[in-house]
């Protein structure tokens, strides 16, 4: 069964902003390629029972199992040494990515304590937006009881378009709370 933010993409959404932006055809208009999630666990790397619950909660939220990342170089002063456990991270393409946005709209930013959007300036110059979420208890699939310690996690959608201007409309007619910009 397809997802109903993928139908909702294809049927409304692209032509919506292909009459907006004048594209000679849909497929010219921006689209979602993948989300990555990414979880650091800085110094509680090392520790494998802190590592697996993370994974655990990780997979949980995603649906797909995330893969350890590692530090790449040995830097003293943040006490990290090459080859250990940095964090996790998790790219979700296809349909997954489609439920993990609906989501993340629709369930979990409204469920943030004193939540008042997303800003609007984070995106970088190919049209990728980037934030982070502060708790990973947000999200419905997480047991709070089993977690040991609230973590944060970063999300990005990597959006292929031809502007900024583009993805920031393709995220505003998928319902994403973004905060008003206010001129004074």
């Amino acid at each position: 069964m397809e997802p109903r933010l993928k139908n909702l993409i294809m049927n409304e959404i692209n032509p919506s902003l292909k009459e907006k932006f004048g594209y000679k055809s849909l497929y010219m208009g921006p689209r979602i390629e993948k989300v990555v999630l990414n979880m650091g666990l800085g110094l509680d790397g090392s520790d494998t029972k802190i590592v697996s619950s993370c994974q655990d909660d990780l997979a949980s939220i995603s649906g797909q199992r995330p893969i350890v990342t590692k530090f790449r170089k040995s830097i003293a002063n943040f006490k990290t040494r090459k080859n250990t456990n940095s964090g996790l991270k998790v790219t979700l393409r296809k349909n997954k990515m489609y439920e993990f946005i609906d989501r993340l709209v629709n369930i979990a930013l409204p469920r943030i304590k004193d939540f008042r959007g997303l800003n609007a300036n984070a995106f970088d110059k190919f049209g990728n937006y980037t934030f982070g979420i502060k708790e990973q208890i947000v999200f419905p699939e997480v047991n709070f009881d089993k977690v040991d310690k609230i973590r944060g996690l970063d999300i990005t959608i990597v959006i292929k378009s031809m502007d900024k201007k583009h993805s920031f409309e393709l995220l505003k007619k998928l319902n994403f709370p973004f905060k008003e910009s206010r001129n004074n």
